[in-house]
C-alpha cells in the first residue's frame, strides 16, 4: 500500500534535479487544460452568469438581432468542432507525452523528447482513440451526476500512464485496467489531491502565478503514484510486463 508521504519524498527528489524541465512540460499541462483540475469547476458556475445575461435581452429587437444571433451560433459551433478537433487530435497526443515525461523522469530518464512520444507513427491513432474513449466515458458520467464523474475520473486517471508505457494495449483494456488498479484508492487519491491545497493557496497568494511553480511537484507525485498502482498491479497479477512493454528498449535508445 502506497503512502502519501513517500510519494511525495520521491517526486520531491526527482524535482531537485530537473525542476525546470518539469515545470516546463507543467506548463504545457495547464495549457492543454491538464492542472489541478480545479478551474475547471468555474465551468459549472457559468450557466447562472448567462442565464442573466438572456433575460436581460428579451425586449431587443428580434428582427436586426435574429440574424446576427444565428451567425454567432454557427460560428461558436465551427470554434467548438475546431477546438474538439484540436484537443483530440493534438493535445491528447501530446498530455500523453507529457505524463510519459513524468514518468520516465521517476524511473531516472530525464529526457524532454519524451512529450513527442504519442505521435509515432504506429502510436498516434491508438493513443488518439483511446483518449477519446476515456474522454468520452468521463463526459457520460458527468451528465448524470457531479460526483459520480469525479468518482469515476479517478477510475479513468491513470489511463495516459498506461498509454504512456504501453499505447497499443487498446482502448477497452486501457480504461479497464485503470479502473482496476485504482479500485480501493479512489478516496486515498482523492485525498492525495487536497493535501496540495495548501500549496496551491500559497500560490494563488503570487496573483495565481505561484500555482504554476506548485504544478511540477503535483505532476511528478501523480507519477510516482502510478507507479505505485503499477507495482501492486504487476504483484496482483492484474496486468504482466508483457503487456505494458517493461522490457522493451528505452524510446531514446
Amino acid at each position: 500500500m502506497w503512502e502519501r508521504g513517500e510519494l511525495k519524498r520521491r517526486a520531491k527528489g526527482v524535482l531537485r534535479t530537473s525542476y525546470w524541465k518539469a515545470f516546463v512540460v507543467s506548463l504545457l499541462l495547464i495549457i492543454l487544460g491538464e492542472g489541478t483540475g480545479l478551474p475547471s469547476l468555474d465551468r459549472f458556475f457559468e450557466s447562472s452568469n448567462r442565464t442573466e445575461l438572456q433575460n436581460a435581452g428579451l425586449d431587443m429587437n428580434w428582427g436586426v438581432a435574429g440574424p446576427i444571433l444565428i451567425v454567432a451560433f454557427v460560428l461558436i459551433i465551427i470554434f467548438g468542432i475546431i477546438g474538439i478537433a484540436f484537443y483530440t487530435l493534438i493535445a491528447t497526443p501530446l498530455i500523453v507525452g507529457s505524463q510519459r515525461y513524468f514518468k520516465q523522469s521517476a524511473e531516472g530518464e530525464v529526457n524532454m523528447g519524451n512529450i513527442g512520444y504519442a505521435f509515432g507513427k504506429d502510436r498516434y491513432w491508438a493513443v488518439v482513440l483511446t483518449m477519446l474513449w476515456k474522454n468520452f466515458l468521463n463526459f457520460l458520467w458527468f451528465l448524470l451526476l457531479i460526483i459520480p464523474g469525479i468518482v469515476k475520473s479517478y477510475s479513468y486517471s491513470q489511463v495516459p500512464f498506461i498509454l504512456a508505457d504501453n499505447p497499443n494495449i487498446g482502448y477497452n483494456r486501457a480504461v479497464d485496467l485503470s479502473r482496476q488498479m485504482t479500485h480501493g484508492h479512489k478516496f486515498r487519491m482523492f485525498v492525495l489531491d487536497l493535501s496540495f491545497i495548501g500549496w496551491i493557496l500559497l500560490g494563488l497568494l503570487a496573483l495565481g502565478i505561484g500555482i504554476l511553480f506548485v504544478q511540477p511537484y503535483v505532476n511528478a507525485t501523480k507519477a510516482e503514484l502510478y507507479l505505485a498502482l503499477r507495482h501492486n498491479a504487476l504483484a496482483g497479477g492484474l496486468t504482466n510486463e508483457y503487456e505494458l512493454r517493461l522490457n522493451e528498449k528505452p524510446f531514446f535508445s
